[in-house]
């Protein structure tokens, strides 16, 4: 990184959600950045002889690779991160190799969770909730605009995308670090959410997955409360390309052309960028984070821009699939989604033989 090492940057960081988009960035920036000691939690899969990992899996090994060639602490757990199994070893290797946390970020993305109290499988859903909701969508594939309905959500689908994608379980992870006496005095916990512009609020904002962020929200005041003003913060970052939100309709249209447009005035930010102003303008600012009126950091600020968003709602009015390339940067978009799964490197021969077992350190 050529930057300048960061200013009273945390030394000791937990990542829930660690392997790809924000969470490996957060993991990168507070590494190189600011020469901290790194813990990342993911749920990936380790490759064999005969079948690769998962990307995320390549990813986690990558970066402690680097990691320990740089001189810095980095071990990786790949678990389910709802489970207390996973909480327990964590937890105890962090009394053993750290003895506290100063910084958790929690970017954790998952369509199913296990109730660890209860046992009860829950499921999150992409919906509108009141009412169908009708819009524009890009079929990746076949490189088409189309027009897709979307069922209003139940009750029971809003609850259960709550139980998933709210903030229950970074509760439950700050809690049990308390109990075991592994957060630092001063500690400090981030969770990254989304807000959206209005062509998407129909089904993010106010769908279940609003939902959700609207009691991740309400978590933080919590934690807050419980263990000062100032622990806690919802993080609300600029629109990317992740597994996560490939998956929501009109979402990756949507990217496309505000990829499009905020390239073209010069402040399009990928994960790196927008993390590295999180760490530098909030968390290791001497004023502290620079919050709104519901106690948020926005990092989404030049997606939001008046001119941006006219701009991305006039293309969007008017694209169609004779008009793709022109009017989004669907070849970007589609760049950093090849990228995701390690293709679309060209400094990569990919008919090179590899041998796809990658080891992790083994955090015992």
């Amino acid at each position: 990184m050529s930057k300048p090492l960061l200013p009273k940057a945390p030394q000791r960081v937990l990542v829930i959600g660690a392997s790809s988009g924000y969470g490996l960035a957060s993991r990168i920036v507070a590494a190189f950045g600011g020469r901290a000691s790194t813990i990342g939690v993911s749920f990936e899969k380790e490759g064999t002889e005969k079948k690769p990992a998962s990307a995320g899996w390549y990813n986690s090994a990558a970066f402690e690779a680097a990691a320990v060639k740089a001189g810095l602490y980095a071990k990786s757990f790949s678990g389910d991160a709802f489970s207390e199994e996973t909480k327990e070893k964590v937890t105890s290797t962090i009394r053993r190799d750290l003895s506290q946390i100063d910084l958790i970020v929690y970017s954790l993305a998952s369509p199913r969770r296990l109730d660890p109290v209860s046992g009860k499988v829950y499921k999150s859903t992409l919906k509108p909730i009141g009412s169908s909701v009708v819009t524009k969508n890009i079929r990746m594939d076949k490189k088409e605009i189309e027009l897709v309905t979307l069922e209003s959500a139940t009750c029971e689908e809003i609850f259960h995308t709550i139980k998933v994608m709210g903030g229950e379980d970074w509760k439950m992870w700050i809690s049990s670090m308390a109990d075991a006496g592994v957060l630092s005095e001063g500690f400090r916990t981030v969770a990254y959410s989304y807000l959206g512009p209005k062509l998407t609020q129909a089904i993010y904002t106010q769908g279940t997955i609003g939902r959700a962020k609207m009691d991740l929200e309400q978590t933080a005041k919590e934690l807050n409360k419980k263990f000062g003003g100032g622990t806690a913060f919802i993080s609300i970052n600029k629109a990317v390309v992740t597994q996560a939100s490939s998956a929501i309709p009109a979402v990756p249209l949507y990217i496309s052309i505000l990829f499009k447009v905020m390239k073209e005035r010069g402040v399009h930010e990928g994960c790196i960028e927008q993390i590295y102003r999180l760490f530098v303008d909030h968390l290791c600012s001497p004023k502290g984070p620079r919050l709104d009126t519901e106690g948020r950091i926005h990092l989404d600020e030049m997606e939001m821009r008046e001119d941006i968003q006219t701009e991305v709602i006039r293309l969007w009015e008017t694209i169609t699939t004779d008009t793709i390339e022109a009017l989004s940067d669907f070849k970007g978009y589609q760049k950093e989604f090849y990228r995701l799964f390690g293709f679309g490197f060209p400094e990569v021969d990919y008919s090179k033989e590899v041998n796809p077992v990658r080891h992790l350190l083994d955090p015992a």
